[in-house]
C-alpha cells in the first residue's frame, strides 16, 4: 500500500465528530479540528466569522445559526474538499470591494461542497472566487432588500472557477440569483430564482450548460454576454419585466426547448425600481419598462444582439411586448421549430437583407399566420412575413404610432398585399409550422 493511502487511511480511523455548543468559541474548535473531521453545530446561536484551514466537514443540527459581526465574511474556507451543510448563515459585511459574503470559497478551496444550507441576509451568498470543482446545491439564498440594486450583491457569484456546478438553490433578492464571469465548463441546472434582477448573468464564461432553471418576475431572465458555446435548455422565463433572453455577443450557443411566459404580475412581490439595476455599457437598448406599464409580458422575449451562429430550436415564446428582437449584424443563427404565441409585436428587425427563419423545410409557429395547410403536411402553404414597411418606420419614428389607423397606412398594408416586391428587406419564414411545438416545461417549481 503506498504511503497516500496509508495515510489517508490513518486520517480516516482517526476522525472524529465533534460537537460544538452555542457559546463556545468556534474557531478554536476548528483550529484543534485534523483532516476529516466533522464539526457538529448544536441548536442555537453560534459566533463567527471563521476561517476553514482544513479538510473537514462543518454542519448544522436543525436549528444551528452561524451569525457574523456585520463586517467581512461569515465563512472563508481556504482548504481542499471542505463540506459546508444544515447552517443558516446571517451577519456578513456590506463592503462590495473585500465581496463579503456568507461563504467565500478561495481559490484553494477546491472542491469545496456548500448544500442544505439558508444563507439570509448577506450581501453576497457565495463567492466561488477560483475554486474550481466546487459544488453549491439545495441551498436556499435571500440576499439584501433595504438596499439599492447597485449596492447589492449576487446569490452566486463565480470568478475563475472551472468544473463548479450550482444547483436545486432557491435564490431571492439582492442583485443578480447567479453572476459568473472568465470561467469555463460551469453547470448551473434546476435553480429557482424570484425578486432579483438578472436570474442567470454570464459574462466571458463558455462551454458551460444552463438547464431547467425558472425565473420567476425578475428583471430579466438570462443576459448570456460575451460567452462562447453554450446549451441552454429547458429552462423558463416567467412574467420577467424587461427580458426573458438577452444574447450580448454570445457565440456558437445551443438555445433549445426554453420558454418564456407573459402574464399577470399581480401575485409576484414588489421588484425595486430605483433606476440602478442598468450597467452602462453591458446592455445596449435594456431601458426598463414603466412601473406602471400594463403590459403583461416582458418587453422582449428574446433580444438578440451581435450574437452569432447560435441555434434557438423548440422555444416557445408567448405574450411579450416583442417576441424577438434581432438587430446588430448578428450572423449566421438559426431559428426553428420556435412557438410566437400572442406577442404585441411578434419580430422587431430592421435591415436590408432577407433573413430565412426555416431550415431544411422546417421554421416557427406564429400565432398571427392566417394561412392553410392544404396538403397536410404540417407547413403553411404560403411563406409569413412578421414585419413590413409601416413597422420599418415605427421602429425608426416611434411617434409616427398615431398614425396607425389612418386610411393612409392601411392603403401602404393593401398595397403591400398586392405586390409583395413591395416589402423590404428582413426576416421571412418560408416554411411557417401550422401548430405549435409541445410547450415546454421544466421539471421544478413550475409555477
Amino acid at each position: 500500500m503506498s504511503a497516500a493511502l496509508i495515510a489517508a487511511a490513518t486520517n480516516s480511523a482517526v476522525a472524529e465528530t465533534i460537537s460544538v455548543a452555542p457559546g463556545e468559541p468556534l474557531q478554536a474548535v476548528l483550529d484543534r479540528a485534523k483532516d476529516g473531521d466533522v464539526a457538529l453545530l448544536a441548536a442555537g446561536a453560534h459566533q463567527g466569522p471563521i476561517t476553514i484551514d482544513r479538510r473537514l466537514t462543518l454542519a448544522g443540527e436543525p436549528g444551528a445559526v452561524l451569525a457574523g459581526n456585520g463586517s467581512g465574511t461569515v465563512i472563508r474556507v481556504t482548504a481542499a474538499d471542505v463540506v459546508v451543510r444544515g447552517l443558516t448563515i446571517t451577519g456578513s459585511g456590506r463592503d462590495l470591494q473585500t465581496m463579503d459574503s456568507a461563504i467565500f470559497l478561495e481559490q484553494s478551496a477546491e472542491r469545496a461542497r456548500i448544500e442544505n444550507n439558508r444563507l439570509q441576509g448577506n450581501l453576497f451568498g457565495v463567492y466561488v472566487h477560483g475554486a474550481s470543482g466546487s459544488r453549491v446545491e439545495s441551498n436556499v439564498i435571500e440576499g439584501l432588500r433595504d438596499i439599492r440594486l447597485n449596492e447589492a450583491g449576487n446569490g452566486v457569484s463565480v470568478w475563475n472557477a472551472p468544473d463548479v456546478t450550482i444547483a436545486d438553490n432557491t435564490f431571492r433578492d439582492g442583485r443578480d440569483g447567479i453572476f459568473t464571469i472568465s470561467s469555463l465548463k460551469d453547470r448551473f441546472i434546476n435553480n429557482r430564482f424570484e425578486n432579483v434582477r438578472f436570474a442567470v448573468h454570464y459574462m466571458y464564461t463558455n462551454d458551460s450548460e444552463v438547464a431547467g432553471n425558472l425565473s420567476i418576475g425578475n428583471h430579466a431572465g438570462y443576459a448570456i454576454m460575451y460567452s462562447n458555446r453554450l446549451k441552454i435548455r429547458g429552462n423558463v422565463s416567467d412574467r420577467d419585466r424587461d427580458y426573458g433572453f438577452l444574447f450580448n455577443y454570445a457565440n456558437y450557443a445551443a438555445i433549445e426547448g426554453n420558454r418564456v411566459s407573459g402574464g399577470s404580475r399581480a401575485n409576484i412581490g414588489n421588484r425595486r425600481d430605483d433606476g440602478a439595476d442598468d450597467e452602462k455599457g453591458m446592455l445596449p437598448e435594456a431601458k426598463p419598462a414603466p412601473a406602471s406599464s400594463a403590459q403583461d409580458g416582458p418587453e422582449k422575449c428574446v433580444f438578440i444582439y451581435n450574437a452569432n451562429h447560435n441555434q434557438f430550436r423548440d422555444n416557445w415564446f408567448e405574450r411579450c411586448g416583442i417576441g424577438i428582437h434581432f438587430t446588430a449584424g448578428s450572423e449566421g443563427n438559426e431559428i426553428t421549430g420556435n412557438a410566437f404565441i400572442g406577442n404585441r409585436n411578434q419580430v422587431k428587425y430592421v435591415g436590408t437583407r432577407n433573413l430565412d427563419w426555416s431550415k431544411a423545410g422546417r421554421g416557427n409557429y406564429w400565432s398571427d399566420n392566417p394561412a392553410f395547410d392544404l396538403d397536410g403536411d404540417g407547413i403553411a402553404d404560403t411563406a409569413y412575413r412578421p414585419n413590413d414597411l409601416v413597422d420599418r418606420v415605427l421602429w425608426t419614428a416611434p411617434s409616427a404610432k398615431v398614425l396607425i389607423n389612418s386610411p393612409a397606412v392601411q392603403v401602404l398594408r393593401w398595397a403591400q398585399n398586392q405586390f409583395p416586391a413591395l416589402y423590404p428587406g428582413g426576416v421571412i419564414d418560408t416554411h411557417p409550422l401550422i401548430a405549435p411545438p409541445p410547450k415546454p416545461m421544466v421539471a421544478r417549481g413550475q409555477p
